[in-house]
């Protein structure tokens, strides 16, 4: 193992952790090759962004070639999906098997942490609101903010009417899920109606184990990284990552290694691909894993991105 590794050979690492040295299907891709391509890359992020097709949908191009968007559609409905809605990177489809992983961060924006702090403040003095929302998706459900009468939101991105303020408080602390989109327009359920039970029955982690997990998932989804990209994956905080970081490097999943130009220690993931050449060529949507972090990006391609 070497303990210096040249940037070309980090790039080759990176793309090979992503998928992008698999072959290509030989026919019409299905759920296997779905669940190929979240084996490698853990979640996809979901964005409205749509200059060529929703933002979502992209990666799954980017690794398969042209696919039925359907795939994703069906694998993100009913008790058999493949995949549910949450808060990871962003808002993201994660495996269904992710979600005990989740639930710490659930418990803790049921407490007002761990979601935007306006929507934390907002929550903490309309406690009566969300009770009203979560009885009337108890009762309805699948519902969208849209459903409540007399709500309506004052326009942009971010004007929500006090319906929307409380769906997605309920969404943070997991008391509520996606039970499928319209559009772009989601529709909450109770997650015990939604998810397979199968997922329900699993046992939920120590906070400290779902961090460790979820950072062997980054470091699996990278190849090599550093630390900060390494928590960034699942936006995971300093005081919750720098000893389980240290303790995947005991247990010798992580391997400290120096890389050619970066300034801080880089961290292999024990079972990173060394590929000789990396043949593909594919589109990258904004927010596809192997750019969504800019500065990563930069440091990785030379490529100074931004798109705001």
């Amino acid at each position: 193992m070497k303990d210096k590794i040249s940037l070309a050979m980090a790039r080759r690492i990176a793309l090979a952790a992503q998928g992008f040295n698999d072959p290509r299907p030989g026919g019409v891709p299905d759920r296997r090759h779905l669940a190929r391509v979240l084996s490698r890359t853990g979640l996809l992020q979901i964005d409205s962004v749509s200059a060529v097709v929703r933002a979502h949908y992209m990666p799954l191009y980017s690794r398969l070639g042209p696919y039925p968007l359907a795939l994703l559609d069906n694998a993100a409905v009913g008790r058999k999906r493949a995949v549910f809605e949450y808060w990871a990177h962003e808002a993201s489809f994660l495996p269904v098997e992710t979600y005990p992983l989740m639930r710490w961060r659930m418990l803790r924006a049921e407490q007002g942490d761990e979601m935007y702090l306006g929507l934390a403040k907002w929550g903490r003095e309309r406690k009566a609101m969300i009770d009203e929302i979560y009885a009337q998706v108890a009762e309805r459900g699948p519902i969208a903010a849209s459903d409540i009468e007399g709500h309506k939101g004052n326009g942009g991105w971010w004007g929500w009417s006090e319906a929307k303020h409380a769906f997605e408080w309920l969404f943070w602390a997991g008391r509520i899920t996606t039970a499928y989109r319209r559009g772009f327009e989601r529709y909450y359920d109770l997650p015990e109606r939604v998810l397979p039970q199968a997922v329900l029955d699993l046992p939920i982690p120590s906070v400290e184990d779902a961090h460790r997990e979820l950072l062997r998932i980054s470091a699996r989804a990278h190849g090599i990284a550093t630390y900060g990209d390494l928590r960034d994956y699942f936006r995971l905080a300093p005081g919750d990552t720098k000893d389980r970081i240290e303790n995947l490097v005991e247990a010798g999943e992580l391997l400290p290694v120096k890389v050619e130009s970066w300034d801080k220690t880089a961290y292999l993931h024990k079972d990173a691909r060394f590929p000789r050449r990396i043949e593909a060529r594919a589109l990258l949507a904004p927010f596809d894993p192997v750019v969504f972090e800019r500065t990563r990006t930069e440091k990785l391609f030379g490529f100074r991105y931004r798109i705001e």
